[in-house]
């Protein structure tokens, strides 16, 4: 009999709840045996194991009955200093693994993966999905946002954990080797338990680069050409070598905000990311040199594998009959010489000869496909259909770059740098004092100008110097590395044409675009509209631009396609949850229109984050409710913090989410579902962002004193200490809300449990509009779905008793009475709002399994945010100590843990 989804749901509950016990009983062992085997060790570590468990069993007794006589919040600040730093470890940890948990049981309930949903469309057929990935590109773009708190080192023990559950699942319980893997997860547990949480020092720009590195090393180079090689197997594209999923990266060349960042990050990634995947194909092609063994007295081989297979005197003599070795050892030899021009270093395992290097990564795919084609012809293609044709795809998506790297930079920046050079060339006195229509001129006039500003001769402010050093470094790598390398150029806070055109002669400047009546960019130019302004402002401004005869002529030389990033966590901070959401997708609507008038094809870059604020949420559920076309020409999508680890630390799990990607894309293009946001239901959902809007602004930028009530109710000072990143937690020395980065304003309100950034507003526009006008607009609306569901996370996971703790860390009393009433209202009307809209008569009613998680967790949760509102109240009456700072540090970690998606 067929299982329902609430029955499978609770059924996966159960098995995820086996897990966790089998975790938390072998953390338990731990904290017991953590000062040594002898009977006073064991007696000590069983007093720290009964404290744990007397918090826990009191935190889940709270939870399901009510505060007991003496309230949790009293017990535990009655502990001392090694008692809360050790609660603070034990619960951190069990959240970490309950992670595991949860990701193993999504990973062993997911059935045969995402691409098989495609089997269900018609209209995804070969033919369609063919014609849609020759021409889109599909891209999770890796940045350094600094919300993962964890050490890499943490990653790597819970990487080990997640894999010895997959073997204990398809271990044999009656060979005892359960009982093995369980002695192997006790020791990977006792290892996290004795690993350090916290950073000793900031984490540099150099160390961002190595931990995407890792990431691309233990999932993409393996699952790419994987995913790539499922899909063309399940449509019949055998043979196909389709581009359209590549990786890129801003690690290393994102300034925005970042003075860390410099011609020298920039050169050390790429350098970098080249070095890791030139190796990866040594290495490939060495493990092929062994498994290829034929000889040619069995086999047949072509001409070209004949003219490629390497002569008598680079070979050995007991290589000499087998043709496809000595093809191999032609491409080991140009591969060791290409890594030596490219790198200045050879291999560690030395090549026969020295060979020519290849020019472009397209010759050393083209000695693959004459292996392929040669094995084909001789009857062996089952033996391509392997390595071989994994490498091939590698090699499409990675070229010899890895992963191809954005440059991003505030149009703030651009402004002041092109006054100073515009000023030192006697050109005009006062850049930034010229109207937007005499700016545009003035650019357009430089941009067809041969003559730079800039001279050899002159001394240029730090700032000035380091942008021209950036294009300058930019221009030599992509010489260097090739095309793909250094792609694109984002523009924060691009706001009008001139911002755009600025960008442009920047990149004249650095050598990177060909002046003239038809200039020809070497980078894509790419505007990041981030404010409810800016994103309202979009279409037009994008209108104007696409109006100039040159930047006609540009876009013609870059195939016809414009590129824009779409800014979700400075929208949501501007202007609250549901508006951002809106005008995201009214701006995206417009600019696809706009692209289909013009005959120009759009792609968009979402900026998403990892929590529900910074436009977290299910991928799958954002892509699908896109506007139509929107994902015409493909997308690309930011992979930020937490979320990094979560979806691409596991291979197997990032195979999932590659797949999920691909099959969004191709059923919001091919099997678009309409959604009643688009027509008749436009000015309903207008009316309710405005609204929205109204009750988010009078709260955020109306009431008097609420920066200092959100700075003084939240862990924000503290946030700013951790050492999690190289990038300032805010874009100036002000206290101002709207200068404060977009991810410490939700890293804050997560912490404290208040989650404002993903519901503030959603409940006083209900009211006002009414919940029986928008229910049938929850059952026609994709996107206003998505939108809904995603905010019921973020409420389940909040807490108003936990919340107002925090508040009463603020001074002013009178202020925190005031913004604490007007938070406590308003979650009580979205709270109710969502539930009659969904007709549910709980949050999450309808997602049992995630509700069961976040139940499972909070109470984990909510005694690390006890501890930390007495650690903050302690650190902010003058406790300064350094065991105070790491024990508020560690609750951090931990409540991040626990909540998962937090910034």
């Amino acid at each position: 009999m067929a299982m329902t989804a609430t029955a499978r749901d609770t059924q996966q509950g159960r098995s995820s709840r086996a897990t966790i016990r089998l975790l938390g009983r072998l953390l338990g062992t731990v904290i017991k045996e953590q000062y040594g085997q002898d009977e006073p060790s064991l007696k000590r570590g069983q007093a720290d194991l009964d404290l744990v468990e007397e918090i826990r069993q009191q935190s889940v007794g709270e939870h399901r009955d009510g505060a007991a006589e003496t309230p949790l919040k009293l017990r535990l600040s009655e502990l001392e200093p090694p008692q809360v730093a050790l609660l603070i470890r034990a619960f951190t940890i069990f959240s970490q693994l309950a992670n595991i948990a949860d990701d193993h049981l999504v990973h062993c309930e997911a059935g045969p993966g995402p691409l098989q949903q495609l089997e269900a469309h018609p209209r995804v057929n070969a033919r369609n999905v063919g014609a849609y990935l020759s021409g889109a590109l599909l891209s999770p773009v890796i940045t350094a946002h600094p919300t993962e708190v964890r050490r890499k080192s943490i990653l790597d023990r819970e990487a080990d954990i997640g894999a010895l559950l997959m073997r204990r699942e398809r271990a044999n319980p009656q060979t005892g080797e359960n009982a093995e893997i369980d002695a192997q997860l006790k020791r990977e547990i006792r290892t996290l338990w004795q690993t350090r949480m916290l950073r000793p020092i900031r984490i540099h720009v150099a160390d961002e680069i190595e931990n995407a590195l890792a990431v691309f090393s233990r999932t993409f180079l393996s699952q790419i050409p994987a995913v790539k090689r499922r899909l063309a197997y399940l449509f019949g594209l055998n043979g196909t070598v389709l581009p359209f999923l590549k990786p890129g990266s801003w690690v290393g060349g994102d300034r925005d905000g970042n003075p860390f960042v410099s011609a020298q990050t920039l050169e050390y990634a790429v350098r970098r990311q080249a070095e890791i995947v030139l190796d990866y194909y040594l290495e490939q092609v060495n493990m092929l040199g062994t498994e290829l063994s034929l000889c040619d007295e069995f086999v047949s081989t072509t001409e070209a594998l004949k003219t490629l297979a390497a002569g008598p005197e680079h070979t050995s003599r007991q290589q000499l009959d087998e043709p496809y070795r000595r093809a191999l050892i032609t491409c080991y030899a140009r591969l060791a010489a290409t890594r030596k021009a490219l790198l200045g270093r050879a291999p560690t395992r030395m090549a026969r000869w020295e060979a020519e290097s290849y020019a472009e990564p397209e010759d050393f795919a083209a000695d693959l496909t004459v292996i392929v084609e040669s094995l084909r012809d001789g009857g062996d293609a089952d033996l391509a259909d392997g390595r071989l044709l994994n490498l091939r795809e590698a090699v499409g998506a990675f070229g010899f770059h890895l992963a191809v790297m954005d440059l991003r930079q505030n149009a703030d920046v651009h402004e002041r740098t092109l006054d100073e050079l515009f000023r030192a060339a006697g050109v005009v006195p006062s850049y930034a004092g010229l109207g937007e229509e005499e700016r545009v001129a003035l650019l357009l006039e430089e941009l067809k100008s041969p003559r730079l500003l800039r001279s050899p001769y002159r001394r240029y402010s730090e700032e000035t110097q380091r942008e021209l050093d950036i294009a300058d470094r930019a221009a030599d790598l992509k010489r260097r590395f090739g095309d793909c390398a250094i792609a694109n150029y984002v523009i924060s806070k691009t706001a009008s044409v001139s911002d755009l055109l600025e960008t442009a002669l920047m990149l004249k400047e650095g050598g990177l675009l060909a002046p003239g009546e038809s200039p020809n960019a070497a980078l894509r130019i790419i505007p990041l509209f981030e404010t409810i302004g800016d994103l309202r402002a979009g279409a037009g401004v994008m209108a104007s631009y696409f109006d100039i005869p040159l930047v006609a002529a540009m876009l013609a030389a870059q195939g016809g396609t414009q590129e824009v990033m779409i800014g979700y966590s400075d929208s949501n901070k501007d202007g609250g949850y549901l508006t951002s959401n809106w005008e995201i997708r009214s701006c995206i609507a417009g600019l696809t229109a706009l692209g289909q008038s013009r005959g120009i094809k759009m792609r968009f870059f979402h900026g998403r984050g990892g929590a529900v604020g910074r436009g977290g949420g299910s991928s799958f559920d954002a892509i699908r409710a896109l506007p139509a076309g929107a994902s015409a020409s493909g997308i690309r999508i930011t992979e930020q913090g937490e979320v990094v680890a979560s979806k691409y630390g596991d291979p197997e799990i990032g195979r999932s989410s590659l797949e999920t990607i691909i099959v969004a894309a191709l059923l919001s293009q091919l099997n678009h579902e309409h959604d009643a946001a688009d027509d008749g239901a436009a000015d309903l959902l207008a009316a309710l962002s405005a609204s929205a809007y109204r009750a988010y602004r009078g709260l955020v930028y109306e009431i008097k004193g609420f920066d200092r009530y959100f700075r003084e109710s939240t862990p924000l000072p503290e946030i700013s200490d951790l050492k999690i990143g190289s990038r300032p937690a805010s874009r100036s020395t002000s206290g101002r809300i709207e200068d404060l980065r977009a991810i410490p304003w939700v890293f804050s309100w997560s912490q404290a449990r208040v989650m404002l950034p993903g519901w503030f507003g959603f409940g006083s526009s209900v009211r006002e509009i009414g919940a029986e006008a928008l229910r049938p607009l929850y059952m026609t609306s994709p996107f206003f779905r998505a939108t809904v569901s995603n905010m019921e996370m973020v409420l389940a996971k909040s807490s108003l008793p936990i919340a107002q703790r925090y508040s009463e860390l603020v001074e002013n009393r009178a202020l925190a009475d005031t913004v604490f009433a007007r938070i406590e209202d308003e979650w009580h009307a979205t709270v109710e709002a969502v539930l009659a809209i969904t007709g549910q008569s709980g949050l999450l009613e309808r997602s049992p399994r995630l509700q069961n998680s976040i139940r499972l967790r909070l109470p984990y949760i909510d005694a690390l945010n006890h501890l930390q509102v007495d650690l903050l109240r302690r650190r902010r009456a003058g406790d300064d100590s350094e065991r105070t700072h790491r024990a508020i540090h560690m609750s951090i970690n931990g409540v991040s843990a626990g909540l998962r998606n937090s910034g």
